[in-house]
């Protein structure tokens, strides 16, 4: 049918799904680079999805033959750290380790930071490109106004976009690398939008923190073969129920449901993340 002829209704929807489709190409975007926190380098091949930038190696063998794992809490290691509020920061790197610990608690035992384990994971946040605050608040604010009249999710704008690097390794008791990963994403117009500079980053903490953990649950490139479902106890861990293990109470409860409000009504991260459980205690 010929697009003048279309119902308004139809043609409405015809328009939005044509703007979609050019936008989604609109992410920021974040060079792969090495940063000096791994050990090793060698090795890395490349990889990645659609909007992910990777590159990684993954040793088989020991990583699946491993059975605990312990998580030295992520570091940040970002170029004008000044631009950025301490706090905000703590909520990226810990996201990023509530987020490793419930993943790769669907294979491996969880111990404390402080005691032995098979393989130690440590990962560092080495670049962060700032969301917008402005853009982000007019894009929620047009989101949520157009909500009210249209059937259809209207996307973000494509302005002001921010982004996530991370590298991270797993170590062995004979100290050796036995799994790493280069990661880097931006922000795309279906990222909910958060009034915060780190809002992006935030949102793309989880992203890193499951294709990692999954590189080691499956001793294999994540980012090939069909995805998985995630288990029950991610699940409830995501939700903001208690994690599998003990050790990954150190970081937090997950927002859970209040997160996702949070996030949809486009407040900052600090709004309904708590952050780590020393964090959380301060503020009962």
């Amino acid at each position: 049918m010929d697009f003048a002829f279309q119902r308004p209704g139809t043609r409405l929807r015809t328009i939005l799904c044509l703007m979609l489709t050019l936008s989604l190409s609109s992410c920021a975007n974040l060079p792969l680079q090495q940063r000096g926190t791994l050990g090793s380098y060698a090795g890395m091949a490349p990889s990645g999805g659609t909007l992910t930038k990777a590159r990684l190696r993954v040793d088989p063998p020991p990583v699946l033959a491993a059975k605990t794992v312990r998580i030295v809490p992520t570091s940040a290691n970002v170029g004008g750290t000044s631009a950025f509020n301490p706090k905000d920061l703590a909520l990226v790197t810990n996201a990023i380790d509530r987020t490793l610990c419930t993943g790769l608690s669907d294979r491996f035992r969880i111990v404390a930071s402080d005691q032995p384990a098979d393989l130690t994971v440590h990962a560092t946040v080495t670049d962060i490109v700032a969301t917008n605050r402005t853009a982000a608040a007019t894009s929620t604010v047009t989101s949520l106004g157009a909500s009210v009249a249209l059937p259809v999710p209207i996307p973000r704008i494509p302005l002001g976009l921010g982004g996530l690097s991370v590298e991270a390794e797993a170590i062995g008791q004979d100290g050796s690398q036995k799994a790493a990963m280069l990661w880097s994403r931006g922000a795309n117009v279906l990222t909910t939008p958060r009034y915060s500079n780190v809002g992006d980053a935030y949102s793309l903490s989880s992203a890193f923190g499951t294709d990692f953990s999954r590189m080691l649950v499956k001793g294999k490139d994540p980012f090939k073969g069909m995805p998985a479902m995630p288990s029950m106890q991610s699940v409830r861990a995501s939700l903001g129920g208690a994690p599998k293990y003990v050790a990954c109470k150190a970081f937090g409860s997950a927002p859970g449901i209040t997160g996702a409000v949070a996030g949809q009504l486009g407040l900052p991260p600090a709004w309904s993340d708590k952050g780590a459980a020393g964090r959380q205690q301060q503020q009962q």
